[in-house]
C-alpha cells in the first residue's frame, strides 16, 4: 500500500468568489486550522469523591483561522485579495464585507474553508523589499472535501467550483519607493512606513439546546452560521530621521489631518492610501541616530474604503 503525504510547499490556494475562481500565487507561509470548543464539567459527587478528573462535552466548533501572503505585482492579478479586504456592502440594513471560499489543494487532499472573511491585512512597504500583502481571516468551517491534484492510483481529484480566471503570463514583483504626505506636506528622510486594515468580525450565535443534543461527532457538530462587521481600523506608522528640517516639530500630535502613503514604481503611483480625517501622535526614539515616528489612524468614515486605498 502506498502512503501519500501532504506537503505545504506543494499546496495551491484557490479563492472562489461570485462564480469565479482565482489561483493565488502565495508565498510558502500558508496556514489554516480550526478547533472545537470543549465544555468541561465535574463528575465528582457527594457520594463518590474519588472522581478527580473532569468529564467533557464537545458540540460546537470555533471559527476557523487562516493566513497567507501574496506579492503585489505589476500585473495586479492579486487585486481580488485587496478588494475583498477593503470593500463592504451596506444594502441590507447592516454593514457586511463579502465572504468567499478558499480551497487549499495538495498532492493528496483538497481542503475547503467555507464562508471566509478577511479580518486583517498588512501591506509590507519596507524599503528594498518586494511589496506584499499579508492577510489573515476567519471561516465558518474547515473540511477535507476530496483528493488532491495528484491522487493515489484509482482516485479522482476533487473538481473545484467556479470558472478559472486567466492569470497573466508573467509575474513581476515590485520594489517600491515610499512617498508620504502628512497634512499635504511631504515627509522627508523616511526610514519606513506601514499600512494595516482591520475588520472586527462578530460571528452569529449558533448554539441551541436542541441542536447540541443531536451532536455525535464532527460531521454534525454546530458551526458558526454567519457574521457581521463591526468597526474597522485603518492605521500604521511612518518613521523618519530627525534632521535640521524637522526637529522643530518633534513630540506633537494632530487630531484631524490628512495622511497619504504611496508607493511609486517606475515613476508612477502603484499603491495609494489617500486617507482624509486622520489623527496622529508623533514620538521621538533616541538611538545612535535620532528618529521620530508618526502613529496614525483613520478617524473619518469613507463611503467605500476600496476607493480610498487603491492598487
Amino acid at each position: 500500500m502506498t502512503i501519500a503525504y501532504n506537503f505545504l510547499k506543494e499546496s495551491k490556494v484557490h479563492l472562489v468568489y461570485g462564480g469565479s475562481r482565482y489561483l493565488l500565487k502565495t508565498t510558502p507561509d500558508v496556514s489554516f486550522s480550526q478547533t472545537f470548543a470543549e465544555d468541561a464539567y465535574e463528575v465528582k459527587t457527594l457520594h463518590d469523591q474519588t472522581k478527580m478528573f473532569q468529564g467533557t462535552s464537545i458540540t460546537k466548533a470555533n471559527p476557523a483561522d487562516f493566513s497567507f501572503t501574496v506579492s503585489l505585482t505589476t500585473e495586479k492579478d492579486e487585486t481580488i485579495v485587496k478588494s475583498l479586504l477593503t470593500e463592504y456592502d451596506a444594502t441590507q440594513g447592516q454593514i457586511r464585507i463579502n465572504s468567499f471560499d478558499l480551497y487549499i489543494v495538495t498532492g493528496e487532499s483538497t481542503f475547503k474553508l467555507n464562508e471566509c472573511v478577511f479580518t486583517n491585512g498588512d501591506f509590507n512597504l519596507a524599503k528594498g523589499s518586494a511589496l506584499t500583502l499579508t492577510v489573515s481571516g476567519q471561516a465558518q468551517k474547515l473540511e477535507r472535501v476530496g483528493h488532491g491534484y495528484d491522487p493515489l492510483e484509482g482516485l479522482t481529484p476533487y473538481s473545484l467550483p467556479g470558472s478559472l480566471v486567466s492569470a497573466s503570463s508573467t509575474r513581476t514583483p515590485t520594489l517600491s519607493l515610499i512617498d508620504v504626505e502628512v497634512g499635504g506636506s511631504d515627509v522627508s528622510n523616511i526610514i519606513s512606513a506601514t499600512l494595516s486594515v482591520q475588520n472586527e468580525i462578530s460571528w452569529t450565535p449558533y448554539e441551541t439546546l436542541h441542536s447540541s443534543l443531536s451532536v455525535t461527532n464532527a460531521s454534525n457538530a454546530m458551526y458558526p452560521s454567519g457574521f457581521t462587521l463591526g468597526r474597522r481600523v485603518v492605521s500604521g506608522n511612518i518613521v523618519q530621521y530627525v534632521t535640521s528640517n524637522n526637529s522643530s516639530t518633534v513630540q506633537t500630535f494632530n487630531t484631524d489631518t490628512t495622511v497619504r502613503v504611496k508607493t511609486v514604481v517606475n515613476g508612477s503611483t502603484f499603491l495609494d492610501a489617500n486617507l482624509a480625517n486622520c489623527m496622529f501622535t508623533k514620538r521621538t526614539d533616541i538611538t545612535d541616530v535620532f528618529t521620530q515616528a508618526f502613529d496614525y489612524r483613520l478617524i473619518g468614515n469613507p463611503a467605500n474604503l476600496s476607493t480610498v486605498i487603491t492598487y
